[in-house]
């Protein structure tokens, strides 16, 4: 609970209506308390940290000078928006973030009216906040709307999109871009440089400089934008990207300059039509050890604000899939001059920092661009080389049509390491890897991996470079059963499963990170196990072996049924003629929130002792007075 001594102006803000009968010159206060506020809270319960620090003053100018939640705002991804959701009513929940029933990671439309669009993906903000606009014009409504967007989301091809559409139908839209030079790896790419100078010596110093007299007490707004069009864009920026869409440029200015921003933004309340105001951030900012390394403090998990965050001291139990991953792709690298790794702006997600450090020339961060990704990786495959694209299952989503046309409909050698597969937890169902086996697997030329464990992951991506043609190996967020990882090239028989057990009247056909549970669960009651390993192709010959011998098929997956592997076992037993009932256990058709991984997994019916609980349900001979015990599994 906030403490109203240590925070006596916060401790009273219980809506931004309060926050705007505040004068101007409370609200350096209100900052330095809500910045302290995060620190302390997110420190004790964990979440987005880094992001959130940058934009105080922004949040505060925002709400200040705007009508909200009548004026609309955007946030892009979500990262940032912990203080907006602190000074719009949920100030004492903020340290439930992330965990299950608490808040959501993101700005989320049903949980508060201040959060007027769901988001969690990037780049997604101008679009949402021109659509606004428009139904705002539509409506004679002359409410605003405003887009906040970082550099690194402006990497993505959807925020061009949005800009040249506003460029032409001109509502009275303002998007803010918030540089600051960081996503959650340092941004790339050429309109990062192009910012990046643009803001630098003594150019910057002098835009500001100028900024803060146009924006004097009393000047008028047709003066203001003269002065501001003569003196600044005139002499040094007479022809900007921005402009050229059709956008009033406005900037770059210190977005840690509160009385700065309240003006401008008071400024720009008065204007119509599209408009972009560039301020310049510091991600982390008033907390020293995030200023100085950004990438560590994007999200956190608890920790002592007095020291910072500091490793554990425990030995690793063993490495992580993405670790797996990360040192498969260096040992492949060294014997394999074609190979190359990309990523959309993941860097750190999905293991390759290694991998850029001793092969930066085979090394290519794209940015926040998924779709890109794909196709780059298709126009290398085209030239003789064999991309690794590693990438999380809800960003491949972005690139669907890129990986049917460019990859898949050409049968390139693309492989897609696909990272985050399945449930994920405290980021919610917008970064959920629930779908992939179900949309990968209609897609002709694919090949589909999914690894029981972690030496199986590595001798499925040494399959995938054999593979002359588009391959994918799909694995959850963590740590897996703890197999030790033999550094060899040993592969897997392409379609081809494993038997782990036999039993009698039940088959559990399980892929992935089910068949450690599935196993477990065959010991109680004396089954049939099958690693399958392979989504696409499906080991026809197992399917109808299993059918053959079993009273019952159970498939189990931690993708969505619909459409998953357990769809594919039942199609396959149709186009056999095999009449073998079938009980399908997979992620449910509904988004699961935001929570534990263990948590949604049980929620999801997918721990030991729910797929247990189905299975008798379904087969009632079993015999349970001769089963052991599984509490506790």
């Amino acid at each position: 609970m906030i403490d109203s001594k240590q925070f006596p102006l916060l401790s009273k803000l219980d809506a931004p209506d309060q926050l705007r009968m505040l004068p101007v010159e409370s609200l350096q206060s209100v900052v330095d308390e809500l910045r302290q506020y995060l620190i302390e809270s997110i420190a004790r319960a964990g979440g987005h940290f880094g992001a959130g620090l940058g934009c105080v003053e922004l949040t505060v100018a925002l709400h200040y000078v705007f009508d909200t939640p009548d004026d609309r705002i955007v946030w892009d991804v979500g990262h940032q928006a912990y203080p907006h959701k602190i000074l719009t009513g949920r100030r004492d929940q903020i340290e439930s973030i992330k965990k299950k029933d608490g808040l959501a990671p993101f700005p989320k439309r049903g949980e508060s009216e201040y959060d007027t669009f769901g988001v969690g993906h990037s780049s997604t903000s101008i679009s949402a906040a021109l659509g606004m606009a428009v139904a705002s014009a539509l409506d004679d409504n002359e409410r605003r709307s405003v887009a906040v967007i970082g550099d690194g989301a402006m990497t993505a091809g959807l925020a061009y999109e949005a800009l040249n559409h506003g460029g032409d139908v001109a509502p009275n839209v303002l998007v803010v871009l918030n540089q600051n030079q960081m996503s959650i790896s340092p941004n790339v790419g050429a309109l990062t440089r192009m910012l990046g100078r643009l803001v630098s010596g003594n150019f910057y110093t002098g835009v500001r400089e100028q900024s803060k007299r146009v924006m004097k007490p009393g000047t008028k707004l047709y003066d203001f934008m003269g002065r501001w069009e003569e003196h600044v864009k005139g002499m040094v920026m007479p022809s900007t990207l921005f402009e050229e869409l059709g956008f009033n440029y406005l900037g770059p200015i210190d977005g840690h300059d509160l009385p700065l921003m309240v003006k401008t933004l008071q400024q720009i309340k008065r204007l119509g039509g599209p408009k972009l105001l560039h301020v310049i951030t510091e991600k982390g900012k008033g907390y020293q050890p995030a200023e100085k390394d950004p990438v560590k403090y994007h999200a956190v998990s608890p920790f002592d604000p007095k020291v910072g965050m500091v490793p554990s001291g425990k030995p690793s139990p063993g490495p992580s899939y993405t670790q797996v991953f990360g040192d498969w792709l260096c040992d492949q690298a060294k014997i394999n001059d074609k190979l190359v790794g990309i990523t959309p702006a993941m860097r750190e997600g999905s293991g390759l920092v290694r991998f850029a450090a001793e092969f930066p020339d085979r090394y290519f961060d794209v940015g926040i661009a998924e779709q890109h990704s794909v196709t780059f990786a298709a126009g290398m495959a085209c030239e003789g080389y064999h991309p690794v694209v590693a990438i999380y299952s809800t960003f491949l989503q972005r690139a669907y049509d890129q990986l049917i046309h460019d990859v898949a409909v050409q049968n390139l050698p693309v492989m897609f390491a696909i990272d985050r597969a399945g449930v994920v937890g405290p980021d919610g169902p917008t970064h959920a890897g629930s779908f992939d086996l179900s949309y990968l697997r209609c897609v002709p030329n694919m090949v589909v991996m999914a690894p029981a464990d972690e030496n199986e992951c590595r001798a499925m991506l040494n399959t995938g470079m054999t593979i002359n043609g588009p391959s994918a190996v799909r694995y959850p967020r963590g740590r897996g059963p703890g197999v030790s990882v033999e550094c060899g090239a040993e592969t897997v028989e392409i379609g081809k499963a494993q038997k782990l057990r036999t039993g009698k009247d039940v088959a559990i056909l399980a892929f992935g990170s089910m068949v450690a549970r599935a196993q477990e669960v065959a010991a109680e009651i004396d089954a049939t196990v099958y690693n399958m390993r392979f989504v696409k192709p499906l080991d026809s010959e197992a399917v109808a072996a299993a059918s053959k011998r079993h009273k019952l098929i159970v498939t189990v997956e931690e993708n969505a049924t619909s459409g998953g592997a357990g769809s594919a076992v039942n199609e396959c037993l149709a186009s056999l003629g095999l009449a073998c009932p079938v009980l399908n256990l997979g992620l449910p058709d509904c988004y699961l929130e935001h929570a534990g991984r263990d948590e949604l997994l049980a929620e999801a019916g997918l721990d030991t002792p729910s797929i247990l609980a189905a299975i008798k349900q379904r087969a009632p001979w079993i015999d349970s007075g001769s089963e052991r015990s599984v509490a506790g599994l």
